[in-house]
């Protein structure tokens, strides 16, 4: 299969900076609720010494704290405050804070985080909520990236971009600053907890940072697979992602609108304890469906009624081809086109090495398998095998432009390039499935 006739690698890439930086929660623990009694009592040490500085020397200190940090972030002393109130219950009886001591005193309490320092990786890319500006012809995207700072710590951040009415693709400059959402609320489960989360309208989409904030998430948000969900005429834009706490995963969804207040919530069920699931972007027979691999292997098609418990599945997809034979895995979400659902995906061949195909879905019923590339549509070229993780090639979902598809993609792990494909061209390029071909795995999946 040559990849020059639908295939369109740009000259764009976007690279992790380290310079980026946010403000976190730090102290003996960051976390006032998990603090030991030789954590609170460490915490109040601070508190006195602060407290005993006079008045002039204790603004002074402020303001070298505000020399050195003030333009590197956004109202840094609303979050001094902030995290000083936050700190209160651990803190023992004191005198009344002035302005400038709770400032001071929440200033200890914080510490800088590079969140893109190691990579910046695994995109995906929907519409823009907001297409004011886009070019004639063209439109405005998000992309959603994963970010591993210090620790090797996951995030979600976000860019944004515009594809010309030529196809060419250009992202928006990156902010110097950036942002953690504010948590806003927390309804407390058994099984996991959902949280709201919001961000400020200031400032530009690349300043947001949505880090890990429940024990399920501790190590790691990754891997969003971005959609643009049909919701009776709404669009809503939700995304499946791995919640790592170091020692397992499993799979939650995230919500918004606008790309300003998010909604987290774990996914509970047994096809819902694997990576990788992806969200078709519409219901299917009056149900959610997604394309998820629960073995490790294969890839299964799962109904639900309620789009946060998933149980069962049909498997309709298993490694076929060399360069697939240790696993396939989701690319995304499928994408809806005439013909059928297009799905991208990702293989693992010899020598670990990640490399991107797609197969055609039954529109009415996505359990059969139109066609399927024999080879992959994206592997690593030379200049890309070298990074974090060598040999990978991956995305978390590409999006339709009239007759082409963006896909955004990641190299080894540490930054994302960006291809087009025509349709038609690709298409074309599919091996068609005979019924027979897919029998082994397919049963009544009727939604």
């Amino acid at each position: 299969m040559s990849q020059a006739t639908f295939l369109n690698r740009q000259a764009l890439h976007l690279y992790p900076d380290p310079a980026r930086v946010v403000v976190r929660r730090f102290g003996p623990s960051p976390d006032p609720r998990d603090m030991n009694p030789t954590d609170k009592l460490r915490a109040n040490h601070i508190v006195a010494r602060v407290t005993a500085l006079d008045h002039e020397t204790a603004a002074s200190q402020l303001a070298e704290v505000l020399e050195n940090f003030n333009g590197r972030h956004r109202n840094l002393l609303e979050r001094f405050e902030a995290r000083a109130d936050e700190m209160e219950e651990v803190f023992t009886a004191h005198g009344a804070f002035t302005k400038t001591q709770r400032q001071l005193v929440g200033s200890y309490f914080l510490h800088e985080y590079s969140f893109e320092a190691a990579a910046l990786f695994n995109p995906s890319i929907v519409l823009h909520p907001d297409q004011s500006g886009a070019p004639s012809g063209g439109c405005r995207f998000v992309l959603s990236v994963r970010a591993v700072g210090e620790g090797h710590i996951s995030s979600l951040t976000f860019r944004s971009g515009t594809v010309a009415a030529d196809g060419s693709l250009s992202v928006d400059p990156t902010s110097r600053l950036a942002t953690i959402a504010t948590f806003r609320n927390r309804m407390v489960r058994v099984d996991g907890d959902d949280v709201e989360v919001v961000f400020s309208p200031e400032g530009d989409i690349s300043e947001r940072v949505i880090f890990p904030i429940t024990a399920s998430q501790s190590n790691g948000i990754e891997d969003a697979r971005f959609v643009a969900f049909d919701e009776g005429g709404r669009t809503v834009f939700r995304a499946t992602y791995t919640a790592y706490n170091g020692r397992g995963i499993r799979s939650e969804l995230i919500e918004t609108t606008d790309f300003l207040s998010f909604r987290m919530s774990p996914l509970r069920g047994s096809a819902a304890v694997n990576k990788g699931m992806a969200l078709f972007p519409r219901k299917i027979g009056g149900r959610y469906a997604m394309i998820a691999r629960q073995d490790n292997e294969n890839l299964y098609l799962v109904y639900s009624d309620d789009l946060m418990n998933w149980d069962g599945g049909v498997a309709i997809l298993k490694p076929q081809y060399p360069w697939e034979f240790i696993q396939i895995g989701t690319c995304g979400s499928p994408i809806e086109l005439d013909e059928g659902w297009l799905l991208f995906t990702h293989g693992v061949g010899p020598v670990r090495r990640y490399a991107i195909g797609a197969v055609l879905l039954d529109k009415k019923d996505p359990s059969r398998v139109l066609a399927r590339s024999r080879e992959p549509l994206v592997r690593p070229e030379p200049s890309e095998r070298e990074g974090y993780v060598p040999n990978v090639v991956y995305t978390c979902g590409a999006m339709r432009h009239g007759g082409q598809i963006v896909l955004p993609y990641a190299v080894s792990d540490t930054y994302c390039n960006f291809a087009t494909i025509r349709i038609e061209a690709l298409l074309q390029a599919l091996d068609p499935v005979v019924a027979e071909e897919t029998h082994y795995v397919r049963q009544a999946a009727s939604p």
